[in-house]
């Protein structure tokens, strides 16, 4: 494991991009930026288009090392180069640490959650992460229910996949999302943390994990785990909030910093000028950092 980049993830000032929609959220991610449907014709043409999207972002001078600690990827943009590199050593060089989404996507809801679909290329897609070199990984699961029995199996699946990760020498991050519009979120949010600790204080050693969690409904909740020494970082997913709201209810929460998806990305478009596309980018980062750094 690249020891700078373990540092920058452990220490730094700043939050983490989520860059990684795939599969069925890919179009609405294309939409969102100006790229409708019956703009492409087919899969291929549709990851063309979203890669464009990713390299105009990344190669962006508001995506910068000094205040986004890494990025989370999609397997596709991993295998692309921007600018004649493979995406993470177009990111290492701007002093972003780069992550890899390695799960396939929700099974249905059973137990008041959805579990990760299996994850049946596992070895062969760390493989090739080590190849290209990533530093760690993301996998996500969802609670809808304060269910202990559906919250305990998510919690065990994300942990038996995270050590395998481990064996590897590359960091899990375990999101275990808490849907926000679910009833009873603040009891989710207690039982998920309780089983987290229990899977946290079974950890070796020498074996760490980052944590994705949705901003708890009480604030400061996550205290036990973003202070725990099994623990590299806890980061928040912004889960269907506004970018201002989410930024509003990060800055409530010491320790927890920012990997926000669509209120990274909400105000960019493809029929942007480079002035106006970066000038948004620039005012989301400033936000996004702002929150993730000054607490309340």
């Amino acid at each position: 494991m690249n020891n700078s980049q373990f540092d920058k993830i452990k220490n730094g000032k700043g939050f983490i991009a989520a860059l990684d929609q795939s599969g069925g959220s890919t179009p609405k991610a294309l939409a969102e930026y100006g790229v409708p449907e019956n703009s492409y014709s087919n899969e291929d043409e549709m990851f063309d288009r979203v890669h464009q999207m990713r390299t105009r972002i990344i190669t962006s001078p508001a995506f910068s090392g000094d205040q986004i600690l890494g990025a989370i990827l999609f397997e596709q943009t991993m295998d692309r180069e921007i600018e004649g590199k493979y995406t993470a050593d177009f990111l290492a060089d701007k002093g972003i640490v780069p992550f890899l989404k390695v799960d396939k996507g929700l099974a249905d809801q059973e137990n008041g959650v959805q579990l990760m679909k299996p994850i049946h290329d596992l070895d062969e897609t760390l493989g090739r992460a080590t190849e290209r070199k990533i530093f760690g990984t993301k996998m996500r699961s969802v609670i809808h229910e304060p269910n202990p029995s559906g919250i305990k199996a998510v919690v065990d699946q994300q942990f038996e996949i995270a050590k395998r990760i481990l064996a590897t020498d590359i960091m899990p991050i375990i999101e275990p999302e808490v849907n926000i519009h679910s009833e009873n979120k603040e009891k989710s949010e207690e039982i998920l943390r309780d089983e987290i600790m229990k899977q946290l204080n079974d950890l070796s050693e020498d074996q760490n994990v980052m944590l994705k969690l949705s901003i708890p409904t009480r604030a400061n909740a996550y205290k036990e785990l973003i202070e725990h020494p099994r623990v590299l970082r806890v980061v928040a997913l912004s889960g269907g909030y506004s970018r201002d709201e989410a930024n509003e209810k990060l800055k409530e929460n010491d320790g927890l910093i920012a990997s926000f998806s669509r209120a990274l990305a909400a105000d960019l478009n493809a029929n942007q000028s480079e002035e106006e596309f970066n000038e948004a980018l620039q005012s989301a980062v400033d936000s996004i950092y702002d929150a993730s750094v000054n607490k309340k």
